[in-house]
């Protein structure tokens, strides 16, 4: 009984879940948003599973002078100081938090926007050393590929315009990069994103169906 009322209750919620798509009931659509707002309720507390996790993972760390542990006191230091700010801004400000004004806002323009910014301006010099360390041109579709990235990527920033300024207005690098953008890669991107929507829709029925079980860990 142990795996058998888990996998009927996933069944019956999983398809009540899609009957709720169909019948716009008051009988179907109310405990469906009920259970959409559990749902959330669920997340939410994996949030505070996570941190705790944070918290055991990197105290003990810092325990066993682990190298590198000095970041992990300052990871540890700036989630407890912002939770706290937060905690304490959104009782004041009815919620709030995030108000202009607001410590936490504060936090937010000021530490964290920039770090993120400086995180991602860091990430495209990854991803250029990536790329060129992938595209070993072999193929035609190789070159194609390589050639449309060394496009996109000068296209994006200012130096591509200046090295097509005096070309026709269609021949420049941002209009080149503008019109790959938005239809070989939007068909690309369209695709994978349909294949990747079946493919949820087969693991979700594997799950209904009670043929994939890995949340009973993996047992038959």
């Amino acid at each position: 009984m142990k795996r058998e009322i888990p996998l009927l209750l996933t069944a019956a919620i999983g398809f009540f879940m899609i009957l709720s798509f169909f019948v716009p009931h008051q009988w179907v659509s109310v405990p469906a948003d009920f259970l959409q707002a559990t749902a959330i309720v669920v997340v939410a507390c994996g949030y505070v599973l996570g941190g705790a996790n944070v918290f055991k993972v990197n105290l003990d760390a810092i325990s066993k002078r682990a190298p590198g542990w000095t970041y992990k006191v300052l990871l540890v230091v700036s989630l407890v100081v912002t939770v706290v700010v937060g905690a304490i801004d959104g009782s004041r400000n009815d919620g709030g938090f995030l108000n202009q004004g607001t410590p936490s806002k504060w936090i937010y323009d000021e530490i964290y926007s920039p770090m993120s910014s400086t995180l991602f301006a860091m990430l495209a010099f990854f991803i250029a050393s990536a790329a060129f360390r992938a595209f070993r041109i072999r193929t035609a579709e190789a070159g194609f590929l390589a050639v449309a990235a060394l496009i996109v990527m000068l296209g994006r920033v200012p130096v591509g315009e200046v090295f097509t300024h005096a070309l026709p207005s269609w021949l420049h690098l941002g209009a080149i990069q503008q019109w790959i953008m938005d239809y070989p890669q939007n068909a690309a991107k369209r695709a994978i994103l349909i294949g990747a929507a079946l493919g949820v829709m087969a693991t979700g029925l594997r799950v209904i169906l009670g043929i994939e079980r890995s949340y009973l860990s993996g047992q038959d």
